[in-house]
């Protein structure tokens, strides 16, 4: 069977999204607790496609591009510094200003680190309390600014973060086990264009698209992987989510119903479009009003697609979004490319899936068999990251686990 990409929409994103209304610095009902601590208008590393013009972040000079979504667009990604605060806090108060002309769109987001890791990223209205993931004393803003395929150049500035304890957190907590669920995927192609976090699309890619930024990792981070394996469970693959789409840009279905940003009535672990395609929810269409033509809930970089997963045609697939959990975990250390998952520890062991750089993986234990040259030295010890599935430590940043 042919492989069947969702239609291309040629939509104008001042119609298909609304504008941000100009943000107010933090709300006077404020004024008795912590000083705001104000935050350089300085984007650090995974940035792109933004430039700080005073204490302003604006839309940088890239071109229009279409990534999984198939919306067409100019977009720009400006991470902050991380904030550490004098104690843990439960929510916080983000001042900004922003400029939306032309039916251009610019948000915060902010996250924070629990238990050594980041949470995923949530949407803060500036002057209002946003709650945390989990109490935390260390946060980081995100701003993302969108327009239309010409004109405008959104801004947003004066920014600033302030601990208060008037929320409580929220539920999107770190469990001991990530979160699982089986999706619909299908190919994305698209060599050439550009992702959502402003990678562009190499031959035989390995990355994934998921239909909401809460969980977008920076270009070249793997701060959000999934671990996506075949109904069978005969292989998987760990790639970093790069992208946005398919279909939706605000369905994080992987999150409790009633902490989803949109489409709070659907069960948690049931996409949007699925639950469209299948049961004419929201008519049948997407968050752009769209028909939508496949459940499609997870989109597949051609790599990750053909050769990790060796699918002939769109799929179902358990998929397993890692940053939802704690447990053993190590970092894919390689250059570009990817790297074989065997089902010895050996090299002649058979491929059974590959793991896309920076992308995080599961370990279960670790086992001696080949000795193996890597990133990082020379040793014999392999890790399982799946039941019959090992990588060599050889191209793993990680710590030492138990025997298997």
């Amino acid at each position: 069977m042919p492989i069947t990409r969702k239609p291309k929409a040629a939509l104008c994103l001042a119609a298909a999204l609304a504008a941000l209304p100009l943000a107010a610095s933090i709300s006077p009902g404020f004024a008795a607790g912590p000083s705001p601590v104000a935050v350089a208008a300085r984007p650090v590393d995974g940035s792109t496609n933004v430039h700080a013009d005073g204490n302003r972040i604006v839309l940088g000079d890239g071109a229009a591009t279409t990534g999984s979504v198939e919306v067409r667009q100019r977009s720009g990604i400006a991470n902050l510094a991380p904030v550490r605060f004098g104690a843990a806090t439960s929510a916080v108060v983000v001042g900004y200003q922003a400029g939306t002309p032309d039916g251009s769109t610019a948000e915060v987001d902010v996250r924070a680190l629990v238990k050594d890791q980041w949470t995923e990223w949530t949407p803060a209205a500036a002057g209002s309390p946003t709650a945390l993931a989990e109490p935390s004393d260390q946060v980081q803003l995100r701003i993302i600014v969108l327009a239309p395929p010409k004109g405008a150049k959104p801004w947003v500035g004066s920014v600033s973060v302030e601990p208060t304890n008037a929320v409580q957190a929220g539920t999107m907590t770190i469990q001991a086990a990530a979160l699982k669920s089986r999706v619909y995927a299908t190919r994305e192609g698209l060599v050439g264009g550009t992702t959502a976090n402003g990678h562009v699309i190499a031959s035989r890619d390995h990355f994934v698209a998921l239909p909401s930024r809460r969980g977008l990792a920076s270009n070249g981070s793997g701060t959000y992987t999934v671990k996506v394996c075949t109904t069978s469970g005969s292989r998987c693959a760990f790639e970093p989510v790069w992208d946005v789409g398919p279909w939706n840009t605000k369905d994080d279905y992987w999150n409790p119903s009633s902490t989803r940003q949109m489409w709070t009535d659907l069960p948690q672990g049931r996409p949007e479009a699925q639950a469209a395609y299948q049961n004419g929810y929201n008519g049948g269409r997407d968050e752009f009003g769209r028909t939508v033509a496949n459940p499609a809930g997870i989109d597949l970089a051609d790599g990750v697609f053909w050769d990790a997963l060796a699918l002939a045609d769109n799929s179902w697939v358990d998929t397993t979004y890692l940053w939802t959990g704690t447990g053993g975990r190590g970092t894919v250390s390689i250059s570009s490319g990817y790297l074989n998952i065997r089902n010895a520890a050996s090299s002649s062991g058979a491929v059974v899936g590959m793991a896309g750089k920076s992308a995080q993986v599961t370990v279960e234990c670790q086992t001696t068999g080949q000795s193996v040259s890597g990133s990082q030295g020379t040793t014999n010890i392999w890790l399982r990251v799946n039941a019959g599935m090992y990588v060599s430590k050889a191209w793993i940043n990680a710590g030492s686990f138990g025997a298997c």
